[in-house]
């Protein structure tokens, strides 16, 4: 019964060596490379095209808010000067006048801001629609069995990301 027993525990023992010897074999001959994402999108020229275009686009609406920021501070600082001379029906009448605007300015900021949110994230997804396919392009070219984005640690034999923001810049 022993004898039958080692012999299983050989049989297993070598069919693990073989099956490591052979699993390392196929990693080794295999090609990795890994793309840190958010480095390649913060240093792409189209990302900061995009930036330019959202600043520009959303340009007269942040001029707008300043100018009602500025018109609501012009209001209050008249009332708190006046107020002491003012009657009640005035003094009411223009706290109204202040809170409608500030809620007209607080609403207008919030419109502003979901639409740049909006904005933004359509021109982010468009950059790493273009940052995929660069990779998938690296990829193919260049025989690669496998590319990892983000990870918390991959040795820099394997980074390909300066690559990719070389290739992503390239494109025109």
């Amino acid at each position: 019964m022993i004898f039958k027993f080692s012999k299983f525990v050989i049989g297993v023992t070598l069919s693990l060596i073989l099956f490591f010897s052979v699993s390392s074999v196929c990693w080794a001959e295999s090609k990795l490379g890994f793309v840190r994402v958010n480095e390649v999108i913060r240093k792409a020229d189209i990302y900061k095209k995009a930036e330019d275009k959202l600043k520009k686009e959303f340009a007269s609406r942040d001029g707008e808010l300043k100018k009602m920021g500025a018109k609501l501070k012009k209001l209050v600082s008249k009332f708190e000067k006046e107020q002491a001379v003012m009657s009640s029906s005035d003094k009411q009448k223009m706290q109204r006048e202040i809170k409608n605007f500030e809620r007209d300015l607080q609403r207008k900021q919030r419109e502003a801001n979901e639409d740049l949110n909006q904005r933004k994230s359509e021109e982010l997804a468009g950059v790493v629609e273009k940052a995929r396919a660069v990779i998938k392009q690296i990829a193919e070219e260049e025989k690669f069995d496998l590319i990892l984005e983000n990870s918390v640690y991959a040795s820099p034999k394997i980074n390909i990301t300066s690559k990719v923001i070389k290739a992503l810049n390239a494109k025109r």
